[in-house]
């Protein structure tokens, strides 16, 4: 376990070391949780964005499937077209 010192900025930001930005792939604008252990002590987690964790994992698909962006919105339309008659046709 390594410590680092950081320190509070301007409207509370704080700068996290690189080196931890890099072992952990952080980046701008990823969220966090703060939990408060009481007595003074805190633990900072990141929250990892389920729908930038999802887009991710899509588009790693689409480069190892090879499939176009023409594939992508041929089967939308046909998703959406299922969903309809399913949904809302008359029988």
């Amino acid at each position: 376990m390594t410590s680092n010192i950081v320190q509070i900025r301007k409207k509370g930001s704080l700068t996290v070391p690189i080196e931890i930005r890099n072992k952990y792939s952080l980046n701008e604008g990823d969220l966090f949780t703060l939990i408060d252990l009481g007595d003074g002590a805190f633990m900072l987690t990141p929250r990892i964005s389920q729908v930038n964790r999802l887009g991710r994992q899509i588009a790693e698909l689409v480069q190892e499937e090879n499939i176009s962006l023409d594939d992508l919105l041929n089967s939308l339309d046909e998703e959406r077209e299922r969903y309809y008659k399913d949904h809302y046709a008359a029988d």
